[in-house]
Formats: structure tokens, sequence, C-alpha cells
């Protein structure tokens, strides 16, 4: 979209009002409709500016963001359905592991050379839509098997639809669908070629899926959440996992919960790293829409990485 007043693109979060920023943010976590957002952003409309022309500009772009193809040669990526007795009863993901030229070799006790640490994937409030599944192929360049849950599969999988997939979204029974996701670590953990080693990296509900993980799953090597609501205060001693947390400046709705949950990982002597990107938006690594900062994303992205190869490899 383009602001006619001045004929320059709105294509970052500067380019928005604060207001509109935190009204979107409403809006995808489905605090408000769609309706509630085009009344309150129409306040900020001027010029030729109009509430419908910031929904569309602040709407993913799938394919101009994305950084693997889908069909790259170093890679072999498919989709695999799982069993998940205690969630659904059946589950699928996104399965994406570096084509045999291009491994990593490892060695690991009772693991073969070429074994790879597995990291699951785990999505925003939409399901595995394009940019997730571009960032398990980024993963798997990196030399780690990923592996991305669609949580919405129960329900017929991503849409297509990024409004169609939040509703669907709001159909899922949470505590089934948190089963789902410690299903598909256990599968990962246990996939052929893996080095028996875990990590999991999630992004918005997914960040507080990572969270949560880390309480339920004492085999877990590492957790990264990217702007991700804490979990219960009182499972966090069950931590074992090692953290690294990521979040955007400006996001009142998960930094307030950071104080009590950083005191509780305290308390329990977990280890831990948190990070704060000065002047981000939430959804700041999220390269398809303006609230995207590549300088904070690429370092983020980099102690990411930095973080599985330390905590996986070993």
């Amino acid at each position: 979209m383009t602001n006619d007043t001045n004929d320059k693109p709105l294509s970052k979060a500067s380019d928005f009002p604060p207001e509109v920023l935190k009204l979107f943010d409403q809006y995808v976590h489905n605090v408000i409709d769609r309706r509630g957002f085009l009344e309150g952003a129409a306040k900020f409309a001027v010029g030729g500016l109009t509430a419908a022309g910031f929904l569309e500009a602040l709407a993913p772009r799938f394919a101009q963001a994305q950084q693997v193809p889908e069909n790259d040669p170093r890679l072999k990526a498919e989709k695999i359905e799982f069993p998940s007795p205690h969630g659904y009863g059946k589950a699928r993901g996104y399965l994406v592991h570096p084509a045999p030229a291009t491994k990593t070799a490892t060695k690991t006790a009772g693991k073969p050379a070429g074994a790879l640490p597995t990291i699951l994937v785990a999505h925003e409030n939409r399901g595995l839509n394009p940019h997730i599944e571009d960032i398990a192929r980024r993963l798997a360049l990196e030399g780690f098997v990923a592996f991305a849950p669609d949580a919405l599969f129960p329900l017929g999988g991503y849409p297509g639809d990024e409004d169609q997939a939040r509703a669907l979204f709001a159909k899922l029974d949470q505590a089934k669908t948190r089963e789902d996701f410690v299903a598909a670590a256990g599968f990962a953990r246990a996939l052929p070629g893996s080095n028996g080693k875990l990590g999991v990296v999630g992004f918005c509900y997914g960040g507080g899926i990572a969270n949560f993980l880390a309480t339920r799953l004492p085999d877990l090597a590492g957790a990264v959440p990217f702007y991700g609501s804490a979990p219960p205060l009182d499972q966090v001693k069950a931590i074992k996992a090692q953290l690294m947390l990521h979040f955007a400046d400006h996001d009142d709705r998960i930094n307030a919960g950071w104080p009590p949950y950083e005191a509780a990982l305290k308390a329990a002597h977990v280890k831990y790293e948190a990070f704060r990107y000065p002047g981000t938006e939430h959804g700041f690594n999220n390269d398809t829409t303006p609230r995207y900062d590549p300088a904070a994303a690429k370092l983020a992205w980099q102690r990411t990485i930095a973080f599985f190869d330390r905590t996986l490899r070993g």
C-alpha cells in the first residue's frame, strides 16, 4: 500500500501510527475482530490512507519474503503424519532435513556419524503457514533436522488464508493441541538420523508453546521462545532445558509477564539468556510483514543458531 500524501510505501513498522500497530496486534490475536480493527484504525486514516489500507499493508507477503525455495536441492522436505494419543489422535507436520550431500556430520555417543540434532518449530496462531515452512527450511540449511507441526491439522490444516486460519485456531481445544506438540516433540526426537538431542523454537503463540514444552520435557536440550507468553509459574521449576528468550521492545502484552517469569527462572536455577531488541514490535522476526525489523531479526537468528549449535551438538 502507498500513502498518497507522500507516495511512500508503508513498508516498515515506523510508517504506521503506534496505535494502529497495537490494534493490529489485538486483531491478529483475536482480541478484536476485523470490524474492531477497521473502526479503531479509521481514526488515524488521513489523506490517502484508509483503515482497510492499513490492514492490507500489514498483511503478510509470503512469496516476497521466502528465503529458501520449497524445491531447494540441498534439502529434502515432506509432510508427514504422526500419532498423538493424548491430543487429537492424529497430527501432521512438515519435516525438512539436509540432503545427504549437505549434511553436517556429528559424533554423538550411541549415534552414527552424520546424525543431526532436531529442532521442533512451533508456529504462530495461524497454523503451519508458508512463513513457518520457510523457517524450517532455513534451520535445515544450518545443519539441523527441522519438524514443524500444524496445530490446525485436526480442522483440515492451514487453510491458505490468514483470517480463516485465525478463526479456525479459536476453535481448537488447546489442551489437546498442547498434547499434539508434546507428541510431536517425542516423534521428532526419535526420527531416524537424529542424534537424539532436541531443541524447540517458537514464535508468538509458538513462543508460548516453546516455554510450555520446556516445562513438560525433561530431556529437552534447549528452547528459544520469540515473544512468547510465559508458562504457569508453578511449573517453571520443572524446566531442565537451557533457554534463550527474545522479546520485542514495544510488546506490552508479552513483556508484562516477563518479570515474574524471570524471577521464577532464577528461583529454579534455570540457565537462560534474555534479549530485548530496541525499537521493535511484536513479530519483528516475521519478514512477511512491515513489523519485521531486519537488523533485530538477523541478530536474534544468529544468536539462536549459535545457541542450538552449543546445546544440541555436544
